[in-house]
């Protein structure tokens, strides 16, 4: 019996595959937002309660130099929490995959820290760091980040294939060989999903950190200051580039994951 190989395909269908999967998304947004507008003007909503996407984006250019400074101060803070975050909970999770005993003692700890609201890290942190400081709204997203990280990192550290273990361990393999031909590359897919959720859970600790003191340039700050004058056209423009921050550092790491990762199943069945 002869075996057909089923042609690969042409990269305008790659092409047309990837503008559905975009045009979809961008029209239901699209959509919504019309909704929204007409919905507004058609009850005649007060402003104060809800601004139409028009207002928004007419707040948005007329603002823009301002909420741009605001959102490169904030980004700082929410990089070096998600750097700082994702790097303990990266290192954590290695050794407590690698100790069972460090597991057991320290997983407790970590699900007690994790179930604390964010609300009550952030004062604590503020004193600590200083309420002016970039590094206490660093650390408050990097508290976020963490636990994340590290579940997900020793999950897929001990989330090996038993036959790729025994065939390596039959040709006298190291631990340092097994760690780095098995366990790393099976511990990439969680890791990377884990700092997806990181990015989003970084965004929403800094600026949460800046509500509870920081300078009037912080993203989180102008939010609040028009938000008490009622002047809510503003506040939702800086709401829309915190969220273009979040989106951003997103489709970063699942650009560094493409490039990473590009042998995975779930990029190969995307193309098939």
């Amino acid at each position: 019996m002869s075996v057909v190989a089923a042609p690969a395909p042409s990269s305008g269908v790659t092409v047309a595959r990837t503008l559905r999967g975009w045009l979809l998304p961008l029209g239901i947004f699209v959509g919504f937002l019309v909704v929204w507008d007409i919905l507004v003007r058609f009850l005649g909503l007060p402003q104060f309660i809800l601004p139409a996407p028009s207002r928004i984006a007419e707040a948005w250019v007329t603002y823009l130099p301002e909420l741009w400074a605001s959102t490169t101060y904030t980004l700082v803070e929410i990089i070096a929490g998600l750097i700082i975050g994702s790097s303990a909970g990266i290192l954590m999770g290695a050794l407590t995959a690698r100790w069972v005993g460090l597991r057991e003692s320290l997983l407790p700890f970590a699900v007690a820290v994790n179930s604390v609201p964010i609300i009550a890290f952030a004062p604590l942190l503020n004193n600590w760091f200083g309420l002016d400081s970039q590094l206490s709204k660093a650390m408050v997203a990097a508290v976020l980040c963490f636990f994340p990280v590290m579940i997900n990192t020793a999950r897929g550290l001990l989330h090996v294939d038993p036959a790729a273990l025994e065939l390596l361990r039959s040709g006298a393999a190291s631990e340092a060989q097994v760690f780095r031909m098995v366990r790393v590359p099976s511990a990439l897919p969680f890791v990377f999903t884990a700092l997806k959720v990181a990015t989003t859970l970084a965004t929403i600790g800094a600026i949460i950190g800046e509500y509870f003191g920081a300078p009037s340039l912080s993203i989180g700050q102008y939010i609040v200051r028009y938000a008490a004058f009622l002047n809510l056209e503003r506040s939702w423009a800086a709401i829309v580039f915190a969220c273009s921050i979040g989106i951003g550092l997103y489709m970063l790491v699942v650009a560094v994951e493409r490039l990473v990762m590009p042998w995975h199943s779930s990029f190969r069945a995307g193309e098939a």
